[in-house]
C-alpha cells in the first residue's frame, strides 16, 4: 500500500497521543459503538455473569509461595476484594479446606484510603528475617509502579522507609539498610526502551539522588540490573546489562567494587546457586574441546569457572522431540522440567562425588501438564507441584525429594467435560515442518464453531492448561478449542524460536495457517466457522492472519496487539523487541517487516473476516496506538471492525475480574455471532452455577517474589511469563 511506507505519511499518527482530546473522543466513540453492538440482550449478560463467577469463585486454589519463614504467602482476589489481599498462613492451616489467613495488606482498603487506583504488582521480601518487604503498586495495571517499604510484622508501610515514585523501577534488597535500585533519575537516566540505565546502592536515610552508582549501561541497552544473593556462606552481588532482548553482559561485583566478567555466551541464560553455575545455551557453544548444541544445560562449580576451569557436566541435551523448559533448585537437588512434544516431564538431579544422579520426580500424575509452583532452596528439599490439563482441573501437591507427596488442594470442575477429549495432531507447514497442535472438543461432533489460538514468539511455550473461561464461554456451549504450538515459541527449545526470528518471522504465520487449513481438512470446522484469538505478540499473529490469510477465518480477535511494525520500536517498550523482530530503521530489516506489518497491509476490495481489537489506555508496554490505528485503517477501507479500549488494565487489558469477565464476554459474543450466526446459549453439559470454581486458579492465586501468580494465567490473553516482550 503506497503512502504508508514512511511513518511521516501515516495519517493516523494522532491516535498515538494518549493525552490528545481528539484521540480520546475517537476512543469513546468506538467503545460506545462496540458496547451497543455486542452487549445488549440476555445472552451477553448471562455469559458475563458466568465468567465473573468463575473468576471470583471461592473454591479455586490459592496458589502459595514460600518466603522461607514457615509461612505460605498468597495474593488473592474475589468478589469482595477485587483489588486483592496479600496474605499468609501456616502449612497446617493451608491443609484445611478453609484456612485462616493473616491479611498483610488489603489493596482495596488502601486504594480507598489513598484515593488511588492501585493494582498489586508484587513484593520482594528481605532474606533472612522476612520482616520487611518492598511492595510494588501500579496505577491502573501499568508496568510502571510505585515502590514502598512494608513492615510485615506491623502490617503497615514504613514511615520514611525506602520509597520510589512511579517508574519502571528495578529494586533489590542487599540488607536491612541498603538496596540496589534502578529507576528514573531524570533526563538521560533511561534507555531507549524506557528502563533504568544506571543502578545505584541506596543507604537508608539518605536522599536517593545521592546513592552511589555501582553500574551504568548505555542508552542503547535494554536495561541494567544489580542483584544480591544472601545465601549464608555464598553471599554474592551481580551487575549487568541487557545488550538486547536476548544478549546480556554480566559481572560478579566484589566488596571492593571490582567487576569480574562471567564468561558465558552473551545469549545464554545462567544461574548461580550456592557453589553451582548453571548455563542454558541459546546457541551452540564450543568450550573445553566440545561443541554443545543450543538448548543444552551445563553445570560447573562457579568459583572454579571464574578461575578459568572449564570442566562442566551436561545436565540436559535436547533432541528433536524434547526441550528444556526450566529448572528449580531445592536445598540439595535440582528439578528439571522438560517438554516432549509439548508434554511435561519432571526429573530430579542430585550432585555427588561421581557426578549428577538423575531419577524421575515422584508423585507426578498422568495429567496433560505438571509444573513446579515453588521451592524453598534455603531450607528444605520440599516442592509444590501443580498438575492440570485442558479437561482436568488443577491439583496442588506438596512433595519432598526422596520422600512423600501429599495432595494439598484439588480444584472442582467448572464445566462438564463429559464427551470431550483432548487430541494432539501435527500439521505440515509450508516448508515441511511438523507443527503440533491440541484439539479439545467432542470428536463425534460435525464441523462447527472452533476457536484457534497461538503465540509464536519470545521462546514462550503454549502448554496444556485448564481454563474456566474457555470451558464456560466456549466448550460448554458446543465449541471446539485448539492451541497451535507454532515456531517462535519454546516448545522445542531455542531452535524452535530461532526458526521464526527476525526475517524468518513468516514461518510462524505459515505454521498457524497450516494448522487452520488442516482443521478444515480433518472436518473439525469450516473457514466460516473458524475463529482465532491472540494477545500481544499473539495479537501481531492475529493481524497477520487477518491481512495475509483472510479467507481461512470467520472471525479474528486481537488483544493488546503489536500491529505497526514501522513504529513499534519508537513506542513505549518497543525498542527492546528489535532482537525479536528487527530494526525498522534499517532498510534491509524494514524490507521484510514491511511485507507482513498488519497496519501496512490493510487492503480495500478484499473480504476480511470481522475483527475485534481490544487494548488498554494504561498499557505502557504495547502502545494502544497499535490497535487504534489498525481499527481506523480497517474502518477507512470499509471492513467490519469492533474496537474496545479499557481505561485501565495495563498489558493484560484488565485489572480485575469484572473487567476481565467483560472483555472475555465481548470476545465470546462476537465469535459466537460471527461463527454460529447467533449468540449461543449454554448447553446441558454446564454445571449448576453454585458449583462453579474458578477456572484458572491462576487468575487470582498466589504471589511469588514478583507478585505474579505462580502458575501462569491465561485468561488475559497474554502469557503471564512475559516481562518486557510484546
Amino acid at each position: 500500500m503506497a503512502g504508508l511506507n514512511l511513518e511521516s505519511d501515516d495519517p493516523y499518527l494522532w491516535l498515538e497521543d494518549l493525552g490528545g482530546a481528539d484521540a480520546a473522543r475517537w476512543v469513546r466513540d468506538r467503545n460506545a459503538e462496540t458496547v451497543a453492538a455486542l452487549t445488549g440482550g440476555e445472552a451477553f449478560a448471562a455469559l458475563r455473569a458466568e465468567l465473573r463467577q468463575v473468576l471470583d469463585a471461592e473454591d479455586r486454589i490459592p496458589y502459595p509461595g514460600w518466603r522461607g519463614d514457615g509461612f505460605y504467602y498468597s495474593f488473592w482476589t474475589d468478589a469482595a476484594h477485587p483489588r486483592g489481599m496479600w496474605r499468609r498462613t501456616t502449612l497446617d492451616e493451608y491443609r484445611r479446606p478453609e484456612p485462616k489467613w493473616d491479611v498483610l495488606l488489603d489493596v482495596d482498603t488502601l486504594a480507598a484510603e489513598e484515593g488511588e487506583n492501585w493494582v498489586w504488582s508484587g513484593a520482594t521480601v528481605l532474606r533472612p528475617g522476612y520482616r520487611r518487604g518492598l511492595v510494588s503498586l501500579s496505577r491502573g495495571g501499568a508496568d510502571a509502579v510505585v515502590v514502598r517499604e512494608f513492615d510485615l510484622a506491623r502490617r503497615a508501610f514504613v514511615e520514611d522507609g525506602f520509597t520510589l515514585p512511579e517508574a519502571k523501577s528495578d529494586v533489590c534488597w542487599i540488607d536491612a539498610d541498603h538496596v540496589y535500585v534502578g529507576t528514573d533519575f531524570g533526563p538521560g537516566s533511561l534507555t531507549a526502551s524506557g528502563h533504568p540505565r544506571t543502578v545505584r546502592r541506596w543507604r537508608r536515610g539518605t536522599p536517593l539522588i545521592e546513592a552511589d552508582v555501582v553500574y551504568e549501561g548505555s542508552a542503547d541497552d535494554v536495561a541494567v540490573y544489580a542483584s544480591h544473593d544472601p545465601t549464608p556462606g555464598f553471599e554474592r552481588d551481580f551487575v549487568g546489562r541487557g545488550l538486547d532482548f536476548y544478549r546480556t553482559e554480566n559481572y560478579l561485583l566484589t566488596a571492593a567494587g571490582e567487576r569480574i566478567r562471567i564468561p558465558v555466551p552473551e545469549d545464554a541464560q545462567w544461574d548461580v546457586r550456592r557453589e553451582w553455575l548453571l548455563i542454558r545455551l541459546r546457541s551452540p557453544w564450543a568450550v573445553g574441546g566440545v561443541t554443545h548444541p543450543a538448548g543444552t544445560l551445563l553445570a560447573a562449580r562457579f568459583d572454579a569457572f571464574l578461575a578459568g576451569e572449564r570442566e562442566m557436566a551436561v545436565l540436559f541435551r535436547p533432541d528433536v522431540r524434547t526441550a528444556l523448559s526450566y529448572h528449580s533448585w531445592t536445598r540439595n537437588h535440582l528439578i528439571l522440567a522438560t517438554l516432549a512434544d509439548v508434554r511435561s516431564r519432571l526429573e530430579v538431579l542430585t550432585p555427588g562425588g561421581t557426578g549428577w544422579r538423575r531419577e524421575p520426580l515422584a508423585g507426578v500424575p498422568e495429567f496433560d501438564h505438571s509444573g513446579i509452583v515453588d521451592t524453598d532452596p534455603d531450607h528444605s528439599d520440599a516442592y509444590l507441584l501443580a498438575s492440570e490439563g485442558f479437561l482436568q482441573p488443577a491439583t496442588l501437591r506438596l512433595g519432598h525429594v526422596g520422600g512423600q507427596v501429599e495432595t494439598l488442594k484439588q480444584e472442582p470442575a467448572s464445566f462438564d467435560a463429559d464427551g470431550l477429549v483432548v487430541r494432539q495432531f501435527f500439521a505440515t507447514s509450508a516448508d515441511g515442518t511438523r507443527v503440533p497442535y491440541f484439539v479439545v472438543g467432542d470428536p463425534q461432533a460435525p464441523a462447527g464453531p472452533t476457536l484457534l489460538t497461538g503465540y509464536g514468539g519470545y521462546e514462550i511455550s503454549q502448554t496444556p492448561h485448564y481454563s474456566g473461561i474457555i470451558g464456560r464461554g466456549w466448550l460448554a456451549r458446543g465449541g471446539t478449542y485448539v492451541v497451535a504450538n507454532i515456531r517462535g515459541g519454546g516448545e522445542y527449545g531455542p531452535q524452535w524460536h530461532h526458526a521464526a526470528l527476525r526475517e524468518n518471522r513468516p514461518r510462524a504465520y505459515e505454521d498457524f495457517a497450516a494448522v487452520a487449513a488442516e482443521l478444515v481438512t480433518r472436518g473439525i470446522t469450516t473457514p466460516a466457522q473458524l475463529g482465532i484469538e491472540g494477545g500481544s505478540n499473539g495479537g501481531l499473529l492475529m493481524g497477520v492472519m487477518l491481512t495475509r490469510y483472510p479467507s481461512l477465518f470467520g472471525a479474528v480477535v486481537a488483544s493488546v496487539p503489536v500491529l505497526d511494525m514501522r513504529r513499534y520500536h519508537r513506542l513505549l517498550a518497543g525498542a527492546s523487541w528489535m532482537a525479536e523482530y528487527g530494526d525498522p530503521d534499517e532498510p534491509a530489516d524494514w524490507a521484510y517487516l514491511r511485507r507482513y506489518s498488519p497496519y501496512h497491509n490493510v487492503r480495500g476490495g478484499l473480504a476480511y473476516p470481522p475483527v475485534l481489537l481490544v487494548t488498554s489506555t494504561r498499557d505502557d508496554r504495547v502502545h494502544p496506538g497499535h490497535a487504534r490505528k489498525m481499527a481506523a485503517r480497517l474502518r477507512e477501507h470499509g471492513h467490519d471492525v469492533s474496537y474496545y479500549e479499557n481505561v485501565e488494565g495495563g498489558h493484560g487489558a484488565a485489572s480485575n475480574s469484572e473487567q476481565r469477565a467483560f472483555i472475555w464476554a465481548l470476545t465470546c459474543e462476537l465469535l459466537w455471532r460471527k461463527l454460529a450466526g447467533r449468540p449461543r446459549q449454554p448447553l446441558p453439559r454446564q454445571l449448576p452455577p453454585r458449583q462453579l470454581p474458578p477456572v484458572d486458579a491462576r487468575a487470582g492465586g498466589s504471589a511469588g517474589e514478583s507478585g505474579t501468580d505462580s502458575p501462569q494465567t491465561r485468561e488475559s490473553g497474554v502469557p503471564a511469563d512475559q516481562g518486557l516482550e510484546g
